[in-house]
């Protein structure tokens, strides 16, 4: 078990301990490290400076944790797996273009609920990462829009080899508008979803079979 002490006048008036678990322990260091690690970033971030605000010493975030790049990493998987799972779900379900409009609603969700954890995913990672970023995702989210393409394409009488390209496309469209996004706040997400939908759906709807760039 851990404590934490309430600072009072003198120890006549002091309050009782209120004593946490190891495991609500751990559920609140990493809420106070994601709020740290979104506001500093990874490399200004501190043991020290999470330790403080958690009201313990620095040997109970590395026992819990082994150290900042751990806390990190738990802090990033979680995010990781709350945005693909929004993303995934808006993928597999409903008709093509409701998928579209899904999977951009779904990023500006996240970015509007979850704005630290955003923060947190699209900055540098440590340099020794190897996986787990920002990045990653979206290559995940790029390999399942590039699937649905391939069929569609090919009902279609299009190539479907030339899917993920226009998937990458798609994603890096939305992906950059939602960082931009995230501190303009206006519009709202859901009419930004819809201009983003209007210029995807109707662009995918006139795809030329085969495009060919204009000459002089």
């Amino acid at each position: 078990m851990y404590y934490v002490s309430k600072p009072s006048q003198n120890h006549a008036d002091r309050s009782p301990r209120v004593r946490m678990t190891g495991t609500q322990r751990r559920e609140q260091l990493i809420e106070i490290g994601r709020a740290i690690f979104a506001e500093r970033g990874y490399e200004a971030a501190s043991i020290e400076e999470i330790a403080q605000r958690a009201q313990v010493s620095k040997p109970v975030v590395y026992e819990h944790f082994g150290g900042k790049e751990g806390l990190y990493a738990v802090v990033v998987d979680r995010e990781m797996s709350t945005l693909m799972s929004m993303i995934s779900a808006s993928l597999t379900q409903n008709r093509s273009r409701i998928r579209v409009e899904r999977v951009a609603l779904a990023l500006l969700t996240y970015v509007e609920e979850r704005t630290d954890g955003f923060r947190i995913l699209v900055r540098d990672s440590p340099v020794t990462a190897e996986e787990g970023t920002y990045s990653s995702l979206l290559n995940e989210a790029v390999r399942q829009v590039a699937h649905i393409l391939a069929g569609d394409f090919s009902r279609r009488g299009f190539d479907p080899d030339l899917a993920p390209l226009y998937a990458q496309a798609l994603v890096g469209m939305v992906a950059t508008t939602a960082t931009w996004w995230l501190d303009e706040r206006s519009p709202s997400k859901e009419v930004v979803a819809a201009h983003l939908v209007n210029l995807c759906w109707n662009g995918l709807t006139h795809l030329e079979a085969d495009p060919q760039l204009g000459t002089a």
